[in-house]
């Protein structure tokens, strides 16, 4: 998904490209702190309801590949995992393909936390979109994906750094 020189300056100066970089960087944190706020009333601290959410919605994994996705060392994920544990909402179980290892997964519980709170998060998503006009509607709708798609470029070009 690179950009070739000539298709940046097809869609804009290299001035224009970071002033819209810079309106969507302004525009993801203030909408994700808005989240914040939605997210509290799951009553589950940020760092766990992001742990809990990346085993309830990409399955149950190891505390490092948990600590990986989430940004995180090891000895960090361990205290949130205990949290969690503690509150009922994630287990440790056997891992079924090495016998040794434990994997994370959430419980009925942890699962149904997560779900209200990833439905407490879309539904006030929607009522802010219901309140734009229609136009902006419609333009939001079809630039949603391409956020899924930035966001993928980036982790790409990260990866290999």
């Amino acid at each position: 998904m690179a950009m070739s020189k000539s298709a940046r300056e097809q869609l804009g100066s290299e001035p224009e490209l970071e002033a819209i970089a810079a309106s969507l960087n302004s525009g993801a944190i203030h909408l994700l702190r808005s989240m914040a706020a939605v997210d509290r009333l799951s009553g589950v601290t940020h760092a766990r309801l992001s742990a809990l959410s990346v085993i309830v919605f990409g399955g149950p994994r190891s505390l490092g590949a948990l600590a990986a996705a989430e940004g995180v060392a090891g000895p960090t994920m361990t205290r949130i995992v205990d949290g969690l544990a503690g509150a009922g909402l994630a287990e440790r179980r056997p891992d079924h393909e090495d016998g040794r290892a434990v994997v994370i997964a959430a419980t009925q519980a942890g699962e149904a936390v997560t779900r209200a709170a990833a439905a407490r998060r879309i539904s006030a998503i929607s009522a802010a979109i219901a309140a734009l006009p229609a136009i902006d509607r419609r333009r939001l709708a079809s630039a949603a994906g391409l956020l899924d798609q930035l966001a993928a470029w980036i982790r790409e070009k990260e990866s290999h750094a």
